[in-house]
């Protein structure tokens, strides 16, 4: 199958990887858009793996302001040079990130970041629901282990889908950030308020 330049275009546009790599994952594809990003993906999820151990401690503070200011967000993310915290790539990454936490009101970044009593109560909510409902004592456990994952999903910043590709989630975003970028990215930390809302924890 030919292999035109839009779909070159297009995947190094998708995946921000170099126009021989792509090439060449469109012929690996024989031509096959979807299973070449794929591929593409994994590779990059590979790469980033290996780099996820490096120091970063450069970076930008994004701010955001959404809804004539209704909405505000601050989220630090590192890289590893002060070169590559200047590139475009990097700056939109970040912006995306301050997007996304405005838009999808994650409270941790990682499932490792929810303090355990926080698990404890929410699953203890969920078995008390599903068993208000009728649900068979037997599928309970199952239930809620799935209604936890949602919740997790939910709240954790790294298992949202991304909000302007929901295939993905954004540990998936940012995977691939790091192999397109070349350095470790990390999302270090976030505030977002929103007006009028309640201080109380």
């Amino acid at each position: 199958m030919a292999i035109t330049v839009d779909q070159i275009k297009a995947l190094r546009e998708q995946t921000g990887v170099g126009i021989l790599d792509c090439r060449k994952a469109l012929e690996d594809a024989n031509g096959d858009y979807d299973l070449a990003l794929e591929n593409l993906r994994a590779k990059g999820l590979a790469t980033a793996a290996k780099r996820a151990d490096r120091e970063a401690s450069e970076g930008i503070v994004e701010l955001y302001s959404h809804g004539d200011g209704r909405v505000g967000v601050m989220v630090e993310v590192n890289c590893e040079t002060d070169f590559v915290s200047r590139s475009k790539e990097f700056r939109n990454f970040a912006h995306e990130i301050a997007l996304q936490i405005a838009a999808s009101t994650p409270r941790y970044i990682r499932v490792e970041d929810i303090p355990e009593d926080v698990l404890d109560l929410r699953r203890n909510i969920l078995r008390e629901q599903a068993l208000e409902e009728g649900k068979p004592e037997n599928i309970v456990d199952r239930i809620v282990d799935g209604r936890m994952d949602k919740y997790i999903q939910e709240i954790c910043l790294l298992n949202q889908d991304y909000i302007r590709d929901d295939n993905i989630t954004i540990e998936q975003l940012l995977l691939e950030n790091i192999a397109a970028i070349g350095e470790n990215v990390i999302i270090r930390r976030f505030e977002r308020w929103e007006l009028g809302e309640s201080t109380a924890n």
